[in-house]
């Protein structure tokens, strides 16, 4: 099991569209992905879950993921966050 703590910097947090894309890339691992914040965690490859954890600029959440490609799953994600996501 890997974690990681990511801080979310793009302007909207992790809504709708920017929601979408993590949950997109969450599902392309083939390991168990959850995300958490404060005390709740969710599944990261259930867009309901993800939107329920009310992620916005600024927030720190943990990213932790269990299975096969887990190191891949870890840095992937925090990548799309830290870049991709950073830019919207």
């Amino acid at each position: 099991m890997i974690t990681r703590n990511v801080t979310m910097e793009n302007g909207v947090g992790l809504h709708a569209g920017p929601a979408a894309l993590f949950i997109q890339k969450a599902s392309s691992y083939k390991s168990s992905i959850w995300v958490e914040k404060d005390d709740c965690r969710v599944n990261a490859k259930s867009l309901l879950g993800v939107l329920s954890l009310g992620i916005t600029k600024g927030t720190t959440i943990t990213i932790i993921a269990d299975g096969s490609d887990e190191a891949d799953a870890v840095q992937g994600l925090s990548d799309l966050i830290n870049n991709d996501l950073a830019a919207r």
